[in-house]
């Protein structure tokens, strides 16, 4: 029997998780307005009023634009593993994978071992799958750890979904039953790649175009020069908050300046960074913790580099 009905799914989406203790949240993604929704499934004989089954097959003619904040994007780049199967992912090491469409292949660590798979994944449907998943056989020290749940919630996804609040993404991996079983997080800089000029140091203009900064997102370095000395650090973020951004391990040179003021200043700027923010007209400002914006730079055109 074939039953096709108009604005009728989310009423559908509470019946089929009748008894079930939430909606899950991959379903509403997937709420289509003024669409028609087919719905394919045999009714018993011996039923007066129709019971849904569990394992109802709903097939969408279209599917409505997703809701603010969720993007409908190939997944790609570095992903942090924080929770599998509502637990805190642990691991001896971070866990993490990291996509490369190009090639449809996944590496990573698991907390214990380093992952490798293919995975398939389509943006116009959510769908993810990941195959052949194998993992090196190092045995782990620690008791507790994620590893094995990692290894299983890859084999069973079958669904994903890409929130995104400005730099900070979250990824989220369902199972075929739509339930989540495994969330990952990222944060974007690549607007941050590349040459700036500094021009304020704690609202004081800088007219020297020496002192330059340079990020290399990915590999999370900075370099550059304060205006007399080479300059060179690392970049660490905060999964948890948006645009989140750290210097680390700073190292200069060492050459006698005639003013040092400015690379003084500098310096202890870029250790009270805590946030960046991206502007108009190829600028980002760096703040400290109390949102007082410490440095102010400008993007290096081509022509200038």
């Amino acid at each position: 029997m074939k039953i096709t009905t108009t604005k009728m799914f989310a009423g559908l989406c509470l019946l089929l998780c009748s008894g079930c203790s939430q909606v899950q949240s991959f379903i509403q993604i997937f709420q289509p307005q003024n669409k028609t929704i087919t719905v394919e499934t045999e009714v018993p004989k011996d039923r007066e009023t129709l019971e849904i089954a569990p394992e109802l097959v709903v097939k969408a003619d279209t599917v409505n634009e997703a809701p603010a904040k969720i993007v409908q994007q190939a997944i790609d780049g570095d992903w942090a593993i924080q929770v599998v199967n509502g637990n805190t992912a642990k691991g001896e090491f971070p866990p993490f994978l990291k996509f490369s469409p190009q090639e449809n292949y996944v590496y990573g660590n698991n907390g214990c071992n380093v992952i490798n798979a293919n995975y398939s994944c389509n943006p116009a449907d959510s769908t993810l799958r990941f195959d052949n998943v194998i993992t090196t056989m190092r045995a782990c020290a620690t008791e507790g750890l994620s590893d094995l749940d990692i290894n299983n919630a890859l084999r069973e996804t079958r669904y994903y979904v890409i929130h995104k609040e400005d730099s900070r993404q979250s990824l989220e991996f369902f199972d075929a039953s739509q339930h989540p079983i495994m969330l990952l997080m990222h944060q974007d800089f690549d607007f941050l790649n590349g040459a700036w000029n500094v021009i304020e140091i704690a609202g004081q203009q800088i007219d020297n175009q020496d002192m330059q900064l340079v990020f290399d997102i990915a590999e999370m370095k900075v370099h550059g020069n304060t205006g007399c000395n080479i300059l060179n650090g690392s970049l660490e973020t905060d999964l948890e908050t948006a645009n989140t951004i750290s210097f680390q391990g700073i190292a200069t040179t060492r050459m006698a300046c005639p003013d040092a003021s400015n690379e003084t200043s500098l310096l202890a700027a870029l250790e009270e960074v805590t946030f960046v923010n991206p502007l108009p007209n190829d600028k980002v400002e760096l703040l400290d913790n109390r949102g007082n914006i410490v440095l102010l730079l400008h993007r290096i055109s081509l022509s200038q580099q």
